[in-house]
């Protein structure tokens, strides 16, 4: 028992990067079976996988382990509950072992009638007699946590000589300098370049290009053969998603088949429908990459009109922030009580990788999604995108109204009613009002009132209550809504799309393959094999910081913006400055939001023609009320003292000082929040703040900080005691 008592006292270690190796751990001697000393740590159960990822990727020798026995107690066994107990039992082999098939090895025999048999598998470069091994216990006491037992871990043969690998001077000029199978990157690469229809001997073709650049063959990717890649592409075309004429059973079979790439899966019963999360490791990569500390995105009910199970995504924005899917959720229904269920296990699942990570903020499309639950799990603040309504507004106003002008105005008043419900509350009856001033186009008031009149009263109070995101997050989600739709809807025969096997089947093959290819740095080499489906590139907002400002010609109430691609024709932007211009460009006239529409906001809100983003005046609004609240620390208001100068160094800079005196005096003693209400209007406010250079000024912000707000508010008279003893301790 002491034994395990001083097991069960170890650290869990779980190091903060997507792999690790030994070198990583700090292990702990502790005497075992038969007086022998173990050296072994404790790692999450979760995490096993990313040792041995890391453990086969040792620079100095560079292996695969596998799996070489495996006990495990079956959910039905019942057992006692005791300290030493086992739950399950993996051993893990280097590749290379533990047969040795050199001239003279020793290998063992699977039975006593063994037969050597004339097989690849005894080819000498893929068995050496490699005695690396480490084992796994999943234990009863501790569930959650693997004990690694690693007590061989030279990669030697018996004799103690080095038996693969540069080490290994017999190895040299064979493969058993290198890893035993392809890198899983390549692998992937293979598989996504098969899946989007690039041909075998296109895929070698470049390979062995990029092989001669570098000089000849360097690790085991640079090895890659033709046999294996055609025996990947036969198996993708013998494949096929209908593994069962029932739907439901189909389903249930894969996901017994990818148990790796699914996270929740609930099969259908009389009260709940199917409900089925897909993320694959490297979506789990990227949200752990791209979502610390950032933004996480949700876009709800994709192809809820075409699909028997819609799909909802949650996607994370990458450094130039185009979303990358990084898990969907299948479900015939968006109900917001299922939310908190696949939620809940997808942050365990992400939490088991890396413990430290933290949202910075989760953006909704849907005013009926649950917040108290994303709250409760996420722990961030809420954000809501505007963007799928905006978009199915400019897409029936262009469709249904024929002129320009008319077009523009109803898009202005639009504009008008959403930003005076943004700006808080007591105007949530501005939509309703906008029904009653916009007559001049009959059409598209019809379909206003009809489609979306029922729903004002919800999306008025999310508004109300929910900051905006901002124009590049909007931007990003309208531009993967648009590739999911060339990728995932083009089938000819539409009867597969009440078949949820063949959407789990689509996803996880054919449209993750492309999402990846778009982080794949390569993928220019095969440019000329692209279709439709490969829409990829910079987003709207992004291709407007390329357009020079001497692009755009403001004329009254109408831009001439020149674009990137035909610089011989300037596209006429009616509204410009606002979000809900209107161009006459083919992009914008489906609906969604264009460079020139961007190109044009920008360079009205450098001229100072316009109010700051809706965002960006909600930011501004709760940087003001923080700054005008005392704080109850002595450390807190030091600091907001110091951001207070710095904002009003800013601000003399960019207005001069004796403007910004008059407007906001920013004086940490002197900066009462009767002085701002009395001197500053929201207007002013809004106008002000564009003036402000704030480091991540585009970050989203959440009108959550109203809850650090009433704190202070209410601690304000502990902060007059502290005021005391801190000018006692400066002048001491």
């Amino acid at each position: 028992m002491a034994r395990w008592d001083e097991i069960l006292s170890l650290p869990v270690q779980s190091p903060p990067t997507l792999e690790f190796a030994s070198s990583d751990l700090v292990w702990s001697k502790i005497e075992g079976w038969r007086d022998n000393i173990d050296r072994l740590a404790l790692i999450p159960f979760a995490r096993v996988d990313d040792f041995v990822r890391g453990e086969s990727n040792n620079k100095e020798c560079p292996t695969r382990f596998h799996v070489e026995a495996r006990r495990r107690r079956t959910a039905k066994t019942s057992y006692k509950p005791k300290v030493d107990g086992i739950l399950e039992y993996i051993l893990y082999w280097c590749s290379f072992g533990p047969d040795d098939h050199r001239k003279g090895g020793i290998v063992r025999p699977s039975r006593s009638t063994y037969v050597p048999k004339n097989k690849p598998s005894g080819r000498p470069n893929t068995k050496r007699g490699c005695t690396c091994h480490f084992i796994v216990k999943r234990l009863i006491a501790e569930p959650s946590v693997a004990l690694v037992i690693y007590n061989q871990d030279k990669h030697v043969d018996k004799k103690g000589s080095p038996c693969h690998g540069p080490q290994d001077k017999k190895a040299v000029g064979t493969r058993a300098m290198y890893a035993p199978y392809i890198s899983e990157e390549l692998r992937l690469r293979v598989l996504s370049l098969l899946h989007v229809g690039v041909s075998v001997e296109t895929i070698m073709q470049r390979h062995n290009e990029s092989v001669e650049k570098q000089g000849g063959p360097c690790n085991r990717d640079d090895l890659l053969t033709h046999r294996y890649v055609r025996r990947q592409e036969r198996s993708i075309r013998r494949s096929t998603y209908e593994l069962d004429e029932d739907d439901v059973v189909s389903i249930s079979l894969w996901v017994e088949s990818h148990q790796n790439n699914v996270f929740f899966y609930e099969d259908v019963s009389d009260s709940d429908p199917l409900v089925l999360g897909i993320q694959t490791e490297w979506q789990l990569q990227q949200m752990i990459q791209f979502g610390n500390c950032r933004l996480v995105a949700y876009h709800s009910e994709f192809g809820s009109n075409k699909l028997k199970y819609p799909v909802q995504t949650l996607v994370v924005f990458n450094s130039e922030n185009k979303a990358i899917p990084v898990a969907w959720i299948i479900t015939p229904r968006f109900a917001s009580r299922d939310i908190h269920r696949w939620m809940r296990a997808l942050y365990n699942r992400v939490r088991a990788k890396d413990p430290t990570w933290k949202l910075a903020g989760f953006v909704v499309d849907e005013p009926s999604a649950d917040i108290l639950a994303i709250r409760e799990v996420f722990h961030c603040s809420i954000l809501i995108c505007f963007w799928h309504v905006r978009h199915a507004w400019h897409k029936n106003l262009m469709k249904r109204c024929s002129e320009m002008e008319t077009r523009a105005e109803i898009a202005k008043k639009l504009g008008q009613a959403v930003n005076k419900v943004c700006k808080g509350p007591g105007s949530a009856s501005a939509l309703e009002d906008f029904t009653e001033d916009a007559v001049d186009a009959a059409e598209f008031m019809d379909y206003f009132k009809a489609i979306w009149y029922p729903k004002l009263g919800t999306w008025a109070r999310a508004l109300e209550t929910l900051p905006l995101a901002s124009q590049e997050t909007c931007a990003a989600m309208e531009f993967y809504h648009k590739q999911l739709k060339l990728r995932l809807l083009n089938e000819k025969d539409k009867s597969v799309y009440e078949r949820a096997d063949w959407l789990v089947n689509k996803l996880g093959n054919k449209v993750y393959s492309y999402f990846w290819l778009d982080e794949y740095s390569g993928k220019a080499d095969f440019a000329r094999y692209s279709k439709g489906e490969w829409l990829s590139g910079p987003t709207a907002w992004r291709k407007s910081l390329m357009i020079p400002d001497s692009h755009v010609n403001i004329e009254g109430q109408c831009a001439k913006v020149i674009g990137l691609k035909d610089q011989d024709k300037a596209h006429l932007v009616l509204n410009p400055g606002s979000e809900y211009a209107i161009c006459d460009c083919g992009w914008s006239k489906m609906g969604n939001l264009c460079e020139h529409v961007f190109k044009a906001i920008k360079f009205c809100r450098d001229k100072g023609s316009v109010t700051p983003s809706m965002s960006m005046f909600q930011y501004s609004k709760a940087l003001i009320k923080i700054l005008n609240c005392s704080p109850f620390d002595s450390l807190v208001r030091d600091h907001a003292a110091s951001l207070a100068v710095w904002v009003q160094m800013q601000l003399n800079g960019q207005i001069g000082p004796e403007k910004d005196q008059e407007t906001v005096n920013l004086s940490p003693d002197n900066a009462t929040s009767s002085q701002v209400e009395n001197q500053t209007t929201d207007e002013n406010l809004c106008r002000n703040a564009a003036q402000v250079v704030i480091p991540d000024a585009d970050m989203e912000v959440d009108s959550s900080m109203d809850d650090t707000l009433d704190t202070a508010k209410n601690l304000r008279s502990s902060d007059d005691e502290s005021k005391n003893s801190d000018a006692v301790e400066q002048n001491a």
